[in-house]
């Protein structure tokens, strides 16, 4: 019996895949798909797609803003979802949960609201160079426009954050730590409760990038004590356009509003205006209606199959990737070893000579035998040059991935390194 017949799903895995249309469609080279970019974005299930058609087939209007039939049912669905999502992230109250484009959107509505409300000169924010530029660009923005000064967790040659080094970049100054749970390249799973603690004990606030956790682990930020968390719906089976920004309600009802505009307001007169209570005050314009009809459907979807389910499905799929790839010759993995890593493995492949093999070259090589996998910078230019290089290729698995795919993966990755060694 080989290792990969000693792994068990948690969960009916064809069932599974059957719910993604998009998982029939072939490859480059006319052989079964294998999506390996999960970690860019998720595949959506039939579930959601009947869901997005439902919403306008049968109640489609805008929000908020009607006393007629249609308007009050989208009002109500609408309303229905912020519910789940609060009860998805164990928040405290729907007045804490903010609907957004994404996580980007999510950590720019800090940055530009509760930074420049809050962040002065001789400040300090604390980020890491592992982040993704929209948990990096932001805080640059800030920092420029405030004089604050941006201090840098340091990494570990593990990639993992060197907590040893946090009271040197920690300290009474520091206003805000903007950090991942999960790292989009290099798969560390982050001590973040540890360092909300920490930040906590200095005064500091935080604001997580949740986007690689939420889809894949369960999450609670009642216990983290998470000040802010991000996430992105396209992450998590629910297709674009929508996120959510939660925040801590005291310090949401602080904030200004980021944006101006129709529902963000209570009264508006000539040369003045009241914000509107939470969370309105954060949803300005028309929101993404029937996004969120879709984040409540993927929800629903992803709470079935369960997340304790879904998290150790991935652990079985990145332990067999690793172990299989962790010894190849000239072949260099970023990040930790399973299990302080989440479902992903960034890596780069290298010629005989020791010269890097440019991630595109391999990504296309792969393509060309059904396998699609990620290669460029992923948006984190900093860290790659602080492993020296300045792509990467990446392989990212999800609840619809199986064993079966990571070997046929790793052969096509074989016969790619002999073409181009």
């Amino acid at each position: 019996m080989s290792a990969a017949d000693e792994i068990t799903t948690p969960f009916d895995l064809a069932q599974v895949r059957s719910s993604f249309p998009i998982l029939k469609v072939a490859g480059s080279g006319g052989e079964p798909l294998v999506y390996f970019d999960n970690a860019a974005t998720a595949q959506v299930p039939q579930a959601v797609l009947n869901a997005i058609e439902g919403a306008y087939v049968t109640h489609y209007s805008n929000v908020h803003r009607g006393a007629h039939l249609l308007s009050e049912r989208a009002t109500e669905h609408y309303e229905q979802v912020r519910e789940r999502v609060r009860s998805w992230i164990h928040a405290e109250s729907i007045e804490e949960i903010i609907f957004t484009s994404g996580t980007t959107a999510g950590i720019n509505l800090v940055a530009k609201s509760w930074g420049k409300a809050n962040v002065r000169e001789g400040d300090s924010i604390l980020i890491s160079e592992a982040e993704h530029h929209s948990n990096l660009v932001p805080w640059q923005q800030l920092a420029a426009e405030t004089g604050a000064k941006l201090e840098f967790l340091p990494l570990l040659e593990t990639g993992e954050y060197d907590l040893e080094a946090l009271p040197q970049v920690l300290t009474e100054k520091t206003k805000i730590v903007a950090l991942a749970s999960v790292s989009n390249v290099l798969g560390t799973i982050n001590p973040i409760e540890t360092i909300i603690e920490k930040a906590h004990a200095v005064g500091a606030v935080v604001c997580v990038d949740a986007a690689q956790s939420v889809p894949h682990f369960p999450t609670n930020v009642q216990r983290l004590k998470a000040d802010f968390l991000a996430f992105s719906g396209h992450k998590m089976c629910a297709g674009s356009g929508i996120g959510v920004l939660y925040g801590r309600r005291k310090l949401l009802e602080a904030m200004p509003p980021f944006l101006g505009g129709g529902s963000m307001i209570n009264l508006v007169e000539r040369e003045t205006f009241t914000t509107a209570a939470l969370p309105a005050k954060f949803e300005a314009g028309t929101p993404p209606i029937v996004q969120a009809y879709a984040l409540g459907a993927a929800i629903t979807f992803l709470e079935e199959i369960g997340m304790k389910a879904i998290h150790q499905h991935e652990m079985n799929l990145v332990h067999y990737a690793w172990e299989r790839l962790k010894d190849w010759d000239n072949l260099k993995i970023l990040g930790p070893a399973p299990p302080h890593r989440a479902g992903l493995i960034s890596f780069n492949l290298y010629q005989k000579n020791g010269r890097v093999i440019h991630a595109n070259d391999v990504s296309h090589l792969l393509d060309q035998q059904g396998v699609a996998i990620r290669s460029g910078h992923h948006c984190t230019q900093p860290l790659h040059r602080r492993y020296g290089i300045s792509t990467s290729a990446r392989a990212s698995f999800y609840l619809y991935n199986t064993i079966d795919e990571i070997d046929r993966f790793l052969g096509a990755l074989e016969k790619a390194q002999r073409m181009l060694a």
